[in-house]
């Protein structure tokens, strides 16, 4: 399950935080960029004492204790999140409306 996990970020271009066992560390932000029998080649970056360096390693699947992924972020600011009540008419959505619950009986008619 792993492999296709990684396989399937690796064809996302997704960026992940990888866990390695065996050396107890995190790589953040990191770009899966091969994935070739059970080695995984990953790039990223590292901001150090006002430098940056690039880094690209290749790692064996069963040293990945854990591989992670950013759903969604949002930027902190001080202005307000849009809500629904924000959205133009024709696409909010009323939760009570007959057509947005299975559960409420339709008319057989239509």
């Amino acid at each position: 399950m792993l492999h296709r996990k990684i396989h399937k970020f690796c064809n996302e271009g997704r960026e992940v935080c990888i866990f390695l066992r065996d050396q107890q560390r995190w790589i953040e932000e990191a770009r899966i960029v091969s994935l070739e029998g059970d080695l995984v080649t990953v790039r990223y970056e590292v901001d150090e004492e006002e430098e940056i360096s690039s880094w690209e390693e290749i790692i064996r699947i069963e040293s990945i204790a854990s591989i992670t992924h950013r759903l969604a972020s949002v930027i902190r600011s001080n202005a307000d999140p849009l809500v629904s009540d924000d959205c133009p008419e024709a696409e909010q959505i009323y939760p009570n409306h007959p057509n947005n619950n299975p559960d409420y009986p339709q008319d057989s008619s239509s």
